[in-house]
């Protein structure tokens, strides 16, 4: 298992990306897909049409995001940690995802930087 740390300058205030990452309209907008989610903890979500799902762990408004992601055994779930941090030039997002299994990493990895902050890059262009 692996843990991943990266950070992303967005170009929108941190009430902004976070209403983007817990508005179940807007991630349908920014992602193309279908998407569950409620902004209450012990609550499950799903992005892209059912292919992230897990459990909302905890929120912050503003501030913090943190989900258990499945990824099928129990034990290869993995936490994913979200810190917005008000920036000059919007917002920095400071991402945590940890117990990533080993043939999933670079998939994980390059969907975070591609589909998913690259997608919410273009939503605030």
């Amino acid at each position: 298992m692996k843990d991943l740390k990266r950070y992303f300058n967005l170009n929108a205030e941190p009430k902004d990306v976070y209403n983007a990452l817990t508005n179940k309209k807007m991630l349908e907008i920014w992602t193309g897909e279908d998407a569950v989610m409620v902004p209450v903890p012990g609550t499950e979500f799903s992005l892209w049409g059912g292919s992230i799902s897990g459990v909302n762990l905890e929120f912050e408004e503003n501030k913090k995001i943190v989900q258990q992601w499945f990824f099928g055994e129990e034990s290869e779930n993995s936490i994913v940690t979200i810190k917005l941090h008000p920036d000059k030039k919007g917002t920095s997002v400071e991402l945590h995802h940890t117990n990533i299994p080993d043939e999933a990493f670079k998939n994980i990895s390059e969907g975070w930087e591609e589909d998913f902050f690259g997608s919410l890059r273009e939503l605030f262009i």
